[in-house]
Parts: structure tokens; sequence; C-alpha cells
């Protein structure tokens, strides 16, 4: 009862940060894409989204209540791993009390690692056999370890820390009713609950080192006295294999008369990564769904660049400048967005009719909102590309600095007048080019004013 108290100390623990969870909990939106593909079986559950951003592609059923089968066995490789416990060095040994499961899982024609009563096996062992192999006897023993062991097999006090976690990350349309999935009756969920699971698994790398693991070799035991390889259901990882994808990442696979064929993955491509949920397919067609619905997602959708930075967005007409007629204008900073390929991208401007000189570069000097099939991506300033100086400032500049060679002129006449008594006084060249020059400036700095 120890361990069993201390496993729910940790889930105790753990509400503690479900509140701060809640919202990310809440899956993303409802899907605006039609189903690619005409399913096997009327009514599948699908639930398809990019975990990257939370955009979902496809919703199908997803918050339909199904049996869901050995995907139930995140759950329990969830709460293995949350437990903290050193499962490369934790020895257990299996009870006499769990044959009785072990019967009733051979006859339901169930998956196992050939387990066997007084057997000494890590937990590793036992953590690699639940996902690579999908072993029902081996989710039996796990949940009797993690309730504290002793003389009994109870998988009750198991399958409440199962619906406590499932809660804490969201779900609401599950109901497991024993650690493995293959008793149908009272073990539910839904997609998107599955998906919930899914992610916590996705944030656990030991979870993910072992569900991408081909084949996993078996230590010899004290009831198996060689080493035993065992390879991993999900076709879908197996080069070679018809069904093969090389982005497909693990998760679970699950299989019961009831439940059908169901497939939880993760899919990661070109910097995307796709979480797929599909339940109640056919054997001939789960992998076949999953390969060209994750097809479809990646050939048709990306994340792209909008708007970019170093190529000039508008260009207004610059007035009061001698030097350009034009401004150029660039955006503050670049715009991504994810969505469909042939998206319609739209640009919508606030900006001026004109500017005038002077400007410096960078100024702001409007706006531009970046659409994407009609939705708003984001509002980006837009920025004066270079500095322009004022045609009517440097006028006056240039007038200002003639002044003194005006004065200076002015004293020589009054000077040349008192001295001479009127006598004309030639001026040099130079002299009469800068009073011409300063003469012309004036009458274009007033004609600017004007």
């Amino acid at each position: 009862m120890k361990q069993l108290r201390s496993s729910i100390g940790r889930r105790v623990a753990a509400l503690a940060v479900a509140a701060l969870l809640a919202v990310g909990a809440a899956l993303p939106a409802a899907a605006t894409y039609n189903l690619p593909i005409t399913t096997a079986n009327e009514g599948e559950s699908i639930y398809l989204y990019n975990m990257d951003n939370d955009t979902v592609l496809l919703d199908e059923n997803s918050t339909e209540i199904r049996y869901v089968a050995s995907t139930t066995k995140m759950m329990t490789a969830l709460l293995l791993i949350e437990s903290g416990q050193d499962l490369e060095n934790t020895v257990i040994t299996i009870p006499k009390c769990i044959n009785q499961e072990f019967k009733d899982i051979q006859a339901t024609n169930g998956t196992g690692m050939n387990l066997k009563v007084g057997e000494e096996i890590r937990l590793i062992d036992l953590l690699y056999g639940l996902i690579v192999r999908s072993a029902n006897d081996a989710a039996s023993v796990i949940a009797w370890h993690l309730t504290g062991g002793g003389d009994t097999y109870n998988a009750a006090p198991f399958v409440e820390m199962m619906n406590q976690r499932a809660r804490e990350l969201g779900c609401t349309g599950t109901t497991f009713g024993c650690p493995h999935g293959l008793y149908d009756h009272g073990n539910v969920s839904t997609a998107q609950d599955l998906a919930r699971i899914a992610e916590a698994c996705f944030a656990q790398p030991l979870y993910m080192q072992v569900a991408t693991t081909l084949s996993y070799t078996l230590p010899m035991t004290n009831k198996h006295q060689y080493e035993r390889t065992i390879e991993n259901v999900n076709l879908m990882m197996q080069p070679g294999q018809q069904a093969y994808r090389e982005y497909i990442s693990g998760m679970k696979t699950g299989f019961t008369t009831l439940a059908g064929r169901c497939f939880v993955t993760t899919a990661s491509q070109n910097g995307d990564t796709y979480m797929l949920v599909i339940l109640g397919s056919t054997k001939d067609a789960i992998y076949t769904e999953t390969a060209a619905l994750l097809d479809w997602a990646f050939g048709n959708f990306s994340n792209r660049v909008l708007l970019e930075m170093t190529n000039p967005v508008q260009t207004l007409p610059l007035k009061g400048c001698d030097e350009s007629e034009t401004l150029e204008l660039y955006a503050a900073r670049s715009v991504a967005a994810y969505g469909h390929n042939q998206a319609a991208v739209t640009m919508e401007y606030d900006l001026p009719e004109a500017v005038r000189a002077p400007i410096k570069q960078n100024k702001v000097v409007g706006t531009v909102t970046v659409k994407m099939d009609g939705e708003v991506i984001d509002t980006v300033d837009l920025l004066a590309g270079a500095s322009w100086s004022s045609a009517l400032l440097d006028g006056l500049v240039a007038t200002i600095l003639l002044l003194p060679v005006l004065l200076i002129v002015l004293v020589v006449l009054i000077w040349g007048t008192v001295l001479y008594g009127g006598v004309q006084i030639v001026l040099p060249r130079k002299v009469k080019r800068a009073l011409a020059d300063a003469e012309q400036k004036g009458r274009e700095t007033l004609a600017d004013v004007e």
C-alpha cells in the first residue's frame, strides 16, 4: 500500500498543475476541410491536427464514445513512466495471484510476452513488452505493481488511477475499465481524448523511445533461459512492409472485434508534426487510410512566408524631393503562417496617398494587414526604406549659406559708392555668378513657399 499511497500522492501533485493546463487541455477548434478519402467503414472516428500550431485539418466523429482496444495501453505506459521509479534497475517478481488474469488474457486471444508466475523481470522490459509487443500480460503486471503489489490481483485501483489521469488531461468521454483494453465493455474513449493522452505520452522522451523501437531483445530471466526478440506490431514503421512510411513515429495500435482497427500515431516531416487518431477501421484499411491522410497533409499544407522584410512591399509618391519621386516601403518584420498551399493570401494597406520629404529611413509610414483565406494573420508596420531630404529645406539651407557672401558684397557696394561717389564697380566674375545663383535660389524658395 505504500506504493499506492505514493502513486496517489503523485496524482494529487499533478492536480496542482492541472489548473494551469486546463486551457491547454482544450484541443484545437473544429476542422474546415472535407475528408479526402472514402473510409472502409462508415462512421469511423478520425482526428488529424498539426501539433506545432494546433491547426485541425480533419474532424470526423472525434467526440463519439467508442471502444478503443489496445490504445488503452498508452495510459498504462504513461502512469508507469510518471511514477518516477527506476525502470532500468527495479526488478519485480510476478505473483501467483495474477495467474487467473493471465488465463483470462489467453482465453480472449490476447497478445502477450509469455510472462510466468514467479518470473523476475525489470520494469523497463515490461514497458517495452507493453508498447512494442502490445503485451496484455505486461499491462496487468504493471497495474498490480503500481497499486502496491500484494497477494491479490485487483485492477480496480489502477483503473481509477487511469481515469483520474484522463480527467487531469481534459478527457471528457473516457472511462477505462482495464489496464490493457482487451476487455471492451466499460473501456471506452474518443478520438479527441486519445489525442490528449497521446500528447502526454509524446511529451515523455522514454515513451517515444520505446514506441519507435522496431525490435527489442528481452534478457534472460529465471523463467526464460534465452534472450527473446520482440518486433514492433506497428507495421508502418517496419521497412519492407507495404504500409511503411518513414515519417511515422510510434504511439499505439489496437484491435478487438467490437473496437475494430484503431491507430494513434504521430508523424514528422519537413518541420511539421501531426497527430492522427483513427478508430473503427478494418485490418485491410487502417494503414492505407493512415498513409493516405498523412500523405495528403504533408503534400497540401505547410508553413510558408507570406511577407518578407527584404523586399519592398509598396511604393508611394514622394513629394518635395529633387532626388527621388518615389518612396519604397518595407515590412518591419516577416510574417509566416501555416495553411493550405493553395490558400489565397491578401494584403490590406493603411497608407497615405503620398509622403512629403524630408523623411528618415525606418520611419513608420503605415501598416499592412496580412490575410490567408480571409483570416487575419498579422498586422505589420511599413517603414521608409531610405532617408530623403526636402528640396525646400535644401534651398533654404543654400540661401542661408550664401548670406555671408551677400553681406560682403553689400558692404563692398556701399563702401565703393561712398568712397567713389557712385562710381560703378566692376565685380569679379565669381562674385557675379554667386549673386546670380543666390537670386535664383531665392526665387525657387519663394515659389515653394507659395
